[in-house]
């Protein structure tokens, strides 16, 4: 089976088993599951599915993190009485290839404050992104290809 549907499994049994159906217990039941099942590995043999969960949770730490901190600069260019806004579009050659991984990382840049996917290029190599924000087109570019782009790369493939 699995190492995935087991940790659903397990997290459902926790969830039955401690009396409780809710989505505190579910989250609860498959942090222990997926603890015993690290614990099993040895036994069970190894699986990808661990290291795409560090991936996965590492990957929503950083855009949260993103997403704080571009609140953050926006609301304080909002506040103050001069504007720090230095806009314009950038070009971002792509590694991503296929339309889930190129989606996804459109739609993240496009849910974090301050910037905004515009377009993707007519054979998908290009993706430009209005920036509210730029110092270094360069260091823009270097952000989103070793931020967003890499992680988003990492989960999916």
């Amino acid at each position: 089976m699995k190492p995935f549907v087991s940790n659903i499994l397990l997290a459902v049994v926790w969830a039955f088993a401690s009396g409780e159906v809710s989505l505190a217990s579910l989250v609860v039941g498959f942090v222990l599951g997926y603890l015993a099942l690290g614990l099993l590995r040895p036994v069970v043999g190894q699986s990808s599915y661990f290291r795409k969960v560090g991936q996965v949770v590492g990957f929503v730490l950083f855009y949260l993190w993103e997403v704080i901190l571009a609140n953050l600069r926006v609301a304080y260019d909002v506040l103050t009485p001069t504007y720090h806004m230095r806009p314009g579009v950038v070009a971002i050659p792509l590694d991503a290839e296929t339309d889930l991984e190129i989606t996804l990382l459109a739609n993240l840049i496009t849910l974090t404050p301050g910037s905004l996917s515009l377009a993707v290029s007519d054979d998908r190599k290009v993706l430009y992104v209005h920036e509210m924000f730029i110092d270094d087109v360069d260091e823009v570019r270097r952000q989103i290809k070793s931020g967003y782009e890499r992680r988003v790369l990492e989960v999916l493939r």
